[in-house]
């Protein structure tokens, strides 16, 4: 991240920005992550509509969030969380946490990253944390796709986070928990490049400008619109990562096959199902990470400071 060049305390260590990464991704999806099941549920339920199943069911990011309320309960709305919060802890911290060392090591060592650098950076550390944290991905999808019903009703397909990654295992191979893993270093990629370059270079004009000091309605602002580029450019194959990581076995030959299904059966549109939840989810999602990373950062800068 910019560090504001007026500032005369020392940058944070990488130590720090590691930690810090991982709990302020972990704040960010507590409070958006019935955004996030409602993402997943309107980008899977056209499967259904598309082999002759059952008619969508879900209308909106709110009417989504209603019908599952209504019909599977309010805690249906957080399935999943702990294998999402497993997930930010292994995934941001590594996505974010080692971004800005990533950019020191293609620059080798200056603190002036180009575009190139920062672009490549980005690209490193989201295929990074996709090979440390895909099995946490996968079983969060899978929780937030399945259906349950207050009266037992719905496909039950697992008792729990510990036993859906052994279930998994079992069934489907130490292979199935890094299904999809291709389509999720590619979304990765293009999702660290948008949302970390985009709120890099904001942030840099923003001080560089003097249109706001670094502070919380700079670190907001920045992050707004990290969100908003990032779920124009991420998408569709954010849409493709969902389906192939739900899908049973066998119901695609791989993440291409399942992108052209996709668009056989349903058009080009389909790629951007969920897109107004993806929106919320993402930009709420980046604006609470990157203002508490911030603050983060600056708390633990403060303690490592102070005296003994």
């Amino acid at each position: 991240m910019v560090v504001n060049p007026k500032t005369t305390t020392a940058p944070p260590t990488t130590a720090v920005k590691f930690l810090g990464a991982g709990i302020s991704a972990c704040v960010a999806d507590l409070v958006t992550f019935p955004l996030d099941t409602a993402k997943v549920r309107l980008q899977v339920q056209g499967e259904s509509k598309s082999s002759g199943g059952q008619a969508l069911r879900y209308k909106g990011v709110f009417g989504t969030i209603g019908t599952m309320v209504r019909t599977e309960g309010p805690r249906s709305l957080y399935s999943g969380l702990v294998a999402g919060l497993q997930r930010q802890m292994s995934f941001a911290s590594v996505r974010i946490g080692l971004y800005d060392s990533m950019k020191q090591f293609y620059t080798r060592g200056s603190e002036n990253a180009g575009i190139g650098a920062q672009l490549l950076a980005g690209c490193t550390t989201g295929a990074m944390a996709v090979a440390v944290a895909q099995p946490t991905d996968v079983v969060k999808v899978r929780f937030q796709a399945q259906v349950r019903l207050p009266e037992g009703g719905g496909a039950k397909r697992y008792n729990g986070t510990f036993d859906a990654y052994r279930t998994i295992a079992r069934n489907e191979g130490v292979r199935g928990l890094w299904k999809g893993c291709l389509p999720n270093i590619t979304r990765n990629a293009v999702v660290n490049c948008s949302e970390l370059v985009t709120y890099d270079i904001i942030k840099e004009l923003i001080l560089k400008y003097d249109l706001m000091t670094d502070n919380m309605p700079c670190h907001f602002t920045a992050a707004f619109a990290a969100g908003f580029c990032t779920t124009i450019v991420a998408s569709p194959v954010d849409v493709i990562k969902t389906r192939y990581m739900n899908s049973t076995p066998g119901q695609y030959r791989g993440a291409a096959n399942c992108a052209v299904t996709m668009l056989m059966k349903e058009g080009p549109t389909a790629f951007y199902k969920g897109f107004v939840p993806s929106y919320l989810r993402l930009g709420s999602w980046n604006i609470v990470m990157f203002v508490t990373y911030e603050q983060i950062k600056r708390g633990m800068m403060r303690l490592q400071q102070s005296p003994a």
